[in-house]
């Protein structure tokens, strides 16, 4: 699935194409922006996604075999959360309608 397809999927949902674009682009500007800043974004049942910091090193080429310096870099970690791991491995059904990652409603305290 890429962007169109996810737009065009939220649209389905919730009726305007319009809207479901503004919100889609929304929601990834806030994650980009977010974890550019260096902060974690984590969603419930989703997953989180944070920067690394990866250090300098030293590595072999492997067409020459000769040692080079790789600089540190930062990079994007993404993390599946439990329910959409459950979901992908088979061990929880996918959901006829409705979210897929939704958290059941607490029950009150009687």
């Amino acid at each position: 699935m890429n962007k169109k397809l996810l737009i065009e999927d939220v649209a389905a949902k919730i009726g305007s194409r319009t809207v479901a674009a503004e919100a889609v682009e929304a929601v990834f500007d806030s994650i980009v922006r977010a974890v550019t800043e260096g902060k974690r974004v984590s969603v419930t049942g989703f997953g989180s996604i944070e920067p690394v910091a990866r250090p300098a090193r030293i590595a072999r080429n492997p067409q020459t075999g000769m040692r080079m310096k790789v600089d540190a870099t930062r990079a994007v970690r993404f993390r599946p959360g439990a329910a959409f791991k459950a979901l992908v491995d088979g061990t929880k059904a996918l959901p006829e309608q409705g979210s897929a990652i939704k958290k059941a409603p607490k029950t009150p305290h009687a």
